[in-house]
């Protein structure tokens, strides 16, 4: 087993500790009584919590480990008003806030809900799904940024800042062990190399679970039975160098391998077409009968997902007496190779191969330099942003040995006129059967992206009085992005050609994956996207206590071009271009110390208004990216962290946010007009607790609970009222046993009480009727040994 490779592994590491100098159990991670002193880097500087006039919630690192949140997505559990789903591929992850973000599965939208690690802006939601090592806190900023962070931050930010090296030894090793074959295991190292002046750390950590879903695999070739299993390696290692009290230089560099499965989908409805699947695959294609708990999906064909993530970053810290001076250099390096069976059944329709022509990869290389400085009345902060993002992507949709039967059933039972006639030739073609799709021919495209981008951004806070504070802000972004698509049909798209010359036109026959107009087609494009964002605000300090502010701000996120075959009346679209995304906002808020400095309330109230707000649908064949003329989120959001005793921790929140589309129709989605947004729930809510106490002589004991509450949702970019999520929970928990910090057991379950909910429902390609849902993983549970020196 992997896990206990690596912690045998370890074993060299274990006993060079111990034969040379001792090292220092790494203190567990106290959560400070006093909440007034919880620090933030919200607006690119240290600050506390309490004053900083900004709606976001705060996860420190000793929380997201007791509640096992590795990656962005377990990040929700802890954050009111945040949701993330993955639908046909973990890399197609989205993040929303206040039920406001960009559907993942194209990857020419960037996303609305930016993140940020350690000050490196991770191109998507999707490329920064991954294990974040040792986590200091995480910030999740709610609201356009649009301003201080990276670019695009028009609903909100999550900003991870994981653990530096210091220069006091520790040793941490974690084995896990838990249901559905989960194992995995880390490594935590970090000390002084040269004292006082260079210190390391490294983190090394390998995971592997079995599948969540069992599939039935048809004829194949598919062999595996399972799907959406975990098995990646990941290794973080940092460098820190204080040369001097006003220098210091921060070497960090990752790799991450993942080698899985995702994603096939569960039905939820099965619809008139399982029949004929049901002719075409010996186990029935599809589930007769729906049931989503039973956890079956039907796929032939592979969901393979190789994942190499790789990226090394400079941060250069300088006090030069009358300014801070930061640099921020990176390069990072994603690529995602996937393969899916395209129709989510077991016959054999349409396919994507497991062989590279269907994968994207980021390219991106960025600096930012940002001076800071505060004199008696001012305090600003100023810098530079440089961005080089090189992303290529591969599509490929090819037709499987069922493709051509498939069809003609259809025009049967459609129109009457069946693709294959007695006498072996198509009478809609005139191509003799079996020569109109051939199986392992199909669409085979290459899409080039290039952006190139630069802000200059600055900020500047003006104590009016020792009560009264004002504050601007204002970024210039310019960015230029260039394209080119090379499309082939392998085929030459033959049925469909054939079709047209003799007068037949079938939509059947020339859905874009076999349409000849694309065949050797090549559209390049460019667009310079320009803009302006800012944000002003006043903050009033009421009493040592209380805290009000307000402002306005204006956020943005760029244009860019449809990754994805387009058709109109069967003709290529003739631009993939798509306009940037604008938000105005408004929001007024408090922060409040009570109770003797154990509880921090945070209140806020709101309202954005998006325009040509950037919604990425399914067709039902392809994706398209529509400009939404108006959207509008308004609501109110409570956060509170309570401290009251020495060993209590408790924090969670309550968002209300109506988020909905203008009330302009909009052609083709006759649904959406003044209609609530897809994955906007009403309101949501989270709640977090930790108690930790003394159990018996040096033994002590440590009870951690987490709750996510959401109300009802539409998870479908079209609002069918079929793809409604109902209101649901998630609760997770942990209860560890420690002994003087040195080793620790705990026993963990995810999903506690089984709750099945979708993460996202869609129409099942070529399947009329028929509705499937990637789920949420089901209840989980295992166990947790941790060593420390």
């Amino acid at each position: 087993m992997k896990s206990l490779r690596l912690v045998m592994a370890s074993a060299p590491w274990v006993l060079l500790l111990a034969a040379g100098p001792s090292f220092a159990a790494e203190e567990v991670e106290q959560a400070p009584t006093s909440v007034s002193d919880i620090v933030v880097t919200a607006e690119r500087g240290r600050d506390v919590l309490a004053r900083v006039p900004l709606s976001l919630t705060v996860t420190d690192g000793a929380l997201l480990r007791d509640l096992g949140v590795r990656d962005i997505k377990d990040l929700q559990l802890t954050t009111p008003g945040l949701l993330t789903a993955s639908s046909s591929n973990q890399t197609f992850t989205t993040a929303r806030i206040r039920g406001v973000g960009t559907v993942g599965d194209n990857p020419g939208v960037e996303s609305a809900v930016g993140v940020m690690v350690d000050g490196v802006y991770r191109p998507r939601n999707g490329v920064a799904l991954g294990d974040l090592g040792e986590v200091e806190r995480i910030e999740v900023l709610k609201g356009p940024q649009p301003t201080l962070f990276g670019k695009n931050a028009s609903a909100g930010i999550i900003n991870v800042v994981t653990a530096v090296p210091s220069f006091e030894p520790s040793l941490n090793l974690e084995a896990t062990f838990g249901e559905y074959g989960t194992e995995g295991g880390s490594i935590g190292l970090n000390g002084p190399l040269i004292e006082d002046q260079l210190a390391g750390r490294l983190y090394v950590a390998t995971r592997q679970r079995d599948g969540l879903y069992s599939v039935r695999t048809g004829e194949g070739p598919r062999t595996a039975t399972d799907d959406q299993n975990e098995n990646y390696d990941t290794i973080r290692g940092q460098l820190l160098w204080t040369p001097r009290d006003t220098v210091s230089a921060r070497l960090s560099a990752d790799y991450t391998a993942r080698d899985e499965r995702c994603c096939v989908g569960v039905q939820v409805l099965t619809g008139p077409t399982a029949p004929i699947l049901a002719v075409l695959s010996p186990d029935g294609g599809v589930m007769a009968t729906h049931d989503p708990d039973a956890r079956i999906a039907y796929s032939n064909r592979d969901t393979n997902t190789r994942i190499r993530d790789r990226g090394v970053s400079l941060h250069v810290d300088a006090d030069l007496g009358w300014a801070r001076l930061a640099s921020v250099t990176a390069y990072r390096d994603w690529r995602g190779v996937i393969s899916q069976d395209w129709d989510f059944s077991s016959a054999d329709i349409a396919y994507r191969p497991d062989d590279g022509s269907w994968s994207n990869r980021f390219r991106t290389l960025s600096q930012e330099f940002r001076l800071s400085g505060e004199t008696a009345r001012f305090d600003w902060n100023a810098g530079l942003f440089l961005a080089d993002e090189k992303l290529s992507r591969r599509d490929s949709i090819l037709y499987g040995r069922d493709y051509e039967e498939y069809v003609g059933r259809l025009l049967t039972r459609s129109a009457g006129n069946p693709l294959g006639q007695a006498d072996g030739v198509s009478q809609l073609t005139g191509l003799p059967f079996g020569t109109n799709f051939i199986e392992g021919e199909g669409q085979w495209d290459a899409y080039a992206q290039r952006a190139k981008s630069a802000a200059l951004f600055g900020q500047i806070d003006y104590r009016l009085t020792d009560a009264v504070t004002l504050s601007a802000g204002v970024r210039a972004a310019h960015e230029k992005k260039t394209m080119t698509a090379d499309y082939l049909n392998m085929d030459g798209g033959a049925a469909c050609g054939a079709a047209l010359a003799r007068g037949v036109s079938n939509a059947m026959l020339c859905l874009p994956w076999s349409n000849p107009a694309f065949n050797t087609l090549r559209q390049s494009e460019s667009l310079t996207d320009e803009g302006v964002t800012g944000m002003v605000r006043a903050e009033w300090q009421v009493s040592d206590q209380v805290r009000l502010y307000g402002g306005w701000s204006r956020g943005r996120k760029n244009g860019g071009f449809n990754l994805d075959r387009g058709q109109t009346n069967l003709v290529p679209d003739a631009s993939r271009a798509f306009p940037s995304e604008r938000v105005d906002a408004f929001e007024v808020g408090s922060k409040a110390v009570l109770l003797d400095d154990t509880l921090l309330l945070s209140v806020a109230a709101f309202r954005q208004t998006y325009e040509d707000f950037q919604l990425n649908t399914f067709l039902g064949t392809t994706f398209l990216v529509r400009s939404i003329p108006e959207v509008r989120a308004k609501g109110a959001e409570v956060d509170a962290i309570w401290r009251p005793i020495e060993g209590l921790s408790v924090q969670g929140g309550v968002t209300y946010a109506q988020t909905e589309y203008g009330d302009d129709p909009i052609a083709g989605l006759p649904l959406l007009a003044g209609k609530r947004m897809s994955f906007a729930p009403l309101w949501s809510g989270a709640l977090s607790g930790t108690y930790e106490r003394n159990v018996w002589g040096d033994l002590t004991g440590r009870v951690t609970l987490g709750a996510k509450y959401s109300s009802a949702y539409n998870t479908g970019s079209d609002l069918d009222p079929i793809k409604v999520q109902p209101a649901h929970w998630r609760v997770d928990g942990r209860i560890a046993l420690t002994r003087d910090d040195a080793w620790r057991v705990e026993v963990w379950g995810r999903n506690l009480f089984d709750e099945t909910y979708r993460q996202v429902a869609f129409g099942a390609p070529f399947q009329t009727g028929t509705l499937g849902a990637f789920l949420g993983e089901p209840r989980t549970v295992g166990v947790t040994l941790r060593l420390a020196r």
